[in-house]
């Protein structure tokens, strides 16, 4: 049996009003744009998004489901504000999910050395340049590799809803401690060094103690 081929020049698809809707606001709280605490009104998401109320109560659902929202009828959606009980569970859940993975990637781990190394390079260019949204978003990837490597798709999804939260809490921090991007660059570098050893556990404990630094930077906010 043939398949069809790809029609020539054909267009990616557009986002539905949803889903514009939906990385809009997530965008927006991610970046702090709306700070916890603030509620937002479905008029106001669709005026700035040029959608009707509909999509966007589609958007608010799926936000609430990823915990970035509480919504409220009839009065719009109440951006969670960060706890020290969250910050507290997200680096729990992230150490539960870095730390299996790094135990499962062990015996595969030349492979996963050359991607490690790549987002490292990554973050070194984007740190000379000053950019901190490409730095993060190498640091983020950085992480994931990881993860992903480990061969559960539910790990991975569950780890990046973590660094979504994660990021909510700490990117005013990371923006006013310039001293981050060096310690990231650091312990990531050391983290390499680990897989280039034979000691499985000097590689758990590097990645380990990478989690602890994060935990320390995001305690500091509250």
């Amino acid at each position: 049996m043939t398949h069809p081929s790809p029609v020539a020049g054909a267009r990616p698809a557009v986002p539905s009003a949803a889903e514009r809707a939906y990385r809009h606001l997530k965008q927006a709280i991610l970046e702090q744009v709306y700070p916890g605490g603030q509620l937002v009104s479905e008029g106001e998401i669709a005026e700035a998004t040029g959608v009707s109320r509909t999509p966007v109560r589609e958007a608010l659902l799926r936000l609430e489901s990823e915990g970035l929202v509480r919504l409220y009828p009839k009065r719009g959606a109440l951006i969670r504000p960060v706890s020290a009980r969250e910050i507290a569970d997200v680096i729990e859940a992230r150490r539960l999910v870095e730390l299996h993975a790094a135990e499962r990637v062990w015996p595969r781990r030349a492979a996963l050395r050359a991607d490690l190394a790549r987002w490292l390079d990554e973050m070194r260019r984007a740190h000379a340049a000053g950019d901190l949204t490409a730095l993060m978003a190498a640091d983020r990837a950085f992480h994931a590799a990881v993860v992903e490597a480990a061969g559960n798709e539910i790990l991975a999804e569950l780890y990046h809803r973590l660094r979504d939260r994660q990021l909510r809490m700490g990117e005013a921090s990371f923006r006013l401690s310039p001293g981050w991007a060096e310690v990231a660059l650091a312990e990531h570098a050391g983290q390499l060094a680990a897989l280039d050893g034979d000691d499985p556990q000097a590689w758990r404990d590097a990645v380990a103690g990478h989690i602890d630094t994060a935990a320390t930077m995001l305690g500091a906010l509250r």
